[in-house]
């Protein structure tokens, strides 16, 4: 007899009499989504809705483990099953608002990064145009850089990633705007507009009245026009330096002078094929340059420099302030002006010059980033 009850206890307590419950395979399938979800990045998409996700999943964990814990013919799994199976819907909303949320970051990165790119786009147009500043040109390399990282980021679907990269893009940008602004509102700026607008009419005025050849320099257009009894006969490409676009304020600076010049010498075997020097400074450039100076605007030992001529060599070679031409049009140049013949350089003819459009479009770039 008391073998039997020992017996009769032993399987009671293994539940060897009863059929053995088994754990609902729900259970299963929310840990195997929890952890796509978690692969997805859920955490970082939507971060208040994956941890209600996972504070529902740990409550219903510790129920399980509850039932675990009973004997075996006191476990009752059909309600388990219920909360995973409401748990398995959550996932699933869950999981299509995931892919909501990454299209719609999706669509944002790429309107930034074509934006941005737009913005690299006329930059490096504007620093190669003027060969401007090395420092412009490297952050500008490395804003091209950032934003191709981004690009490949997007394409491998690291979102988050690729969003990271954009503020260092941005700042590059900002490093470039901050060093082109000065220049860009020069061309936008209605008392050199004017200015320039004078000395052009008088350039060709002269040209008609004394009948004679008269040289018009362009910095917006990069062009040379030579004029004879008011009218253009020739239109040269021309190159400057690096600080080109600027007015020439002191010696070294690279920039070209602006204003009102004549030739004065004649070089045929000038180390840039041929050369016309010019009367730079003149009279109004000296007293700017004292008067800068006084101000303090320039350094104690600035010196106002010189040597500053049209001549050949290729637009794109290196010029430290002259007015470069190719070797072609610098022949053609050099034959048919003489001595005296006046040159006027000047920064643009009018208000819609290339620049000041550039400095409007790079304005409403901006604007639209702030209020998109």
């Amino acid at each position: 007899m008391n073998r039997f009850w020992i017996l009769f206890l032993f399987l009671l307590l293994t539940g060897g009499c009863f059929k053995e419950t088994q754990i609902p395979p729900e259970v299963f399938l929310v840990e195997q989504q929890e952890a796509d979800l978690w692969r997805a990045q859920a955490p970082l998409y939507l971060p208040h809705e994956y941890e209600n996700y996972r504070e529902n999943l740990n409550k219903s964990k510790r129920n399980l483990l509850e039932i675990n814990h009973r004997f075996p013919w006191f476990r009752d799994y059909e309600p388990i099953r219920t909360e995973f199976l409401k748990l398995l819907k959550e996932g699933e909303e869950l999981k299509q608002r995931l892919q909501t949320e990454k299209e719609k970051k999706r669509r944002v990165l790429l309107d930034q990064i074509d934006s941005l790119q737009e913005k690299i786009n006329l930059l490096s147009k504007l620093t190669f145009l003027y060969h401007g500043k090395h420092s412009l040109r490297d952050h500008l390399a490395k804003a091209e850089v950032a934003l191709t990282e981004a690009k490949i980021l997007i394409k491998e679907n690291q979102l988050i990633s690729s969003e990271k990269k954009l503020p260092a893009v941005e700042t590059h940008l900002n490093k470039v705007q901050e060093g082109i602004y000065p220049l860009l509102a020069r061309y936008q700026h209605p008392e050199w507009i004017a200015k320039w607008k004078k000395w052009a009419r008088e350039a060709i005025e002269e040209s008609r009245e004394k009948d004679i050849y008269s040289i018009l320099i362009i910095k917006s257009e990069k062009k040379l026009v030579l004029y004879k009894k008011g009218e253009p006969v020739r239109i040269y490409p021309v190159g400057f330096g690096k600080n080109g676009w600027m007015d020439k304020l002191q010696s070294k600076d690279h920039a070209t002078p602006e204003g009102r010049y004549q030739i004065i010498g004649k070089n045929p075997r000038s180390m840039y094929f041929k050369a016309l020097l010019l009367n730079y400074p003149n009279e109004e450039d000296r007293r700017e340059f004292e008067r800068l100076k006084k101000k303090g605007l320039l350094g104690k030992k600035a010196t106002i420099g010189g040597l500053i001529e049209i001549h050949g060599g290729g637009r794109e070679s290196l010029t430290y302030g002259c007015i470069a031409l190719d070797n072609g049009p610098m022949e053609e140049l050099y034959h048919k002006v003489e001595i005296g013949t006046p040159v006027t350089i000047i920064g643009a003819r009018d208000e819609r010059n290339s620049l000041s459009l550039a400095l409007i479009e790079l304005q409403r770039g901006n604007e639209e980033k702030k209020n998109p």
